[in-house]
C-alpha cells in the first residue's frame, strides 16, 4: 500500500455520483465471415471510480492542501477506503482527472467531484466463488455463525 493515505478528518466519498467502471480486458477482432474472435488482454485491469465529497468549508481547505502536497495534483497513489462489491474496503487509488468543486446554497458546503483509477478490484478469489456457486451462501454464513459460537464462547467454558 501507498505511503499516502487519506486524511482521516476529511469524509469518504457519498453514494450519489458513485459509480465503478472497469475497463475493457478483451480485445476484439471483427472476422470477413463468422464470429468475431476474443481474447482477455490483461488479468489486472484498473478500474474507474466516479467520486463525490460534500465538504465544510475547513475540510475543502485541508482536501486542496493534500490534493497539491501529498497527492502530488493527483499523480500519486494514495490508500483510501471505497465502496464495492465486498463493503467498504481500503484500496490504492489515483486521481485521473482534476477535481471540481461548487459552493452549493448555503455556502457553507462544497461538492467536490473527480475521478479515480484503483490498481485492483477487490472481488471473491476463484475458491471462494466456487464454493458459493455450489453451496448454499446463507447455510454457509449460519454454519460459520456457529462454528464461531462453538470455537469463542462453548469450547472456553468446556476447557475450563
Amino acid at each position: 500500500m501507498p505511503d499516502i493515505v487519506w486524511p482521516s478528518t476529511l469524509p469518504l466519498p457519498t453514494v450519489q455520483g458513485y459509480s465503478v467502471q472497469p475497463e475493457d480486458a478483451i480485445l476484439r477482432t471483427e472476422m470477413e465471415a463468422g464470429l468475431a474472435r476474443q481474447r482477455r488482454r490483461f488479468t489486472n485491469v484498473p478500474t474507474k471510480v466516479s467520486v463525490r465529497w460534500i465538504m465544510r468549508r475547513d475540510q475543502y481547505a485541508i482536501f486542496e492542501a493534500w490534493y497539491r502536497w501529498q497527492a502530488k495534483e493527483g499523480a500519486n497513489w494514495f490508500t483510501i477506503t471505497l465502496l464495492g462489491g465486498l463493503g467498504l474496503l481500503e484500496q490504492e487509488a489515483r486521481f485521473t482527472r482534476q477535481f471540481s468543486a461548487r459552493l452549493l446554497a448555503g455556502g457553507t458546503l462544497w461538492e467536490i467531484t473527480s475521478e479515480l483509477e484503483i490498481r485492483e478490484r477487490p472481488v471473491l478469489d476463484e475458491g471462494l466463488l466456487n464454493l458459493l456457486l455450489s453451496e448454499d451462501p446463507a447455510g454457509l454464513i449460519f454454519s460459520g455463525n456457529s462454528l464461531h459460537i462453538l470455537v469463542h464462547q462453548t469450547l472456553p467454558i468446556t476447557l475450563n
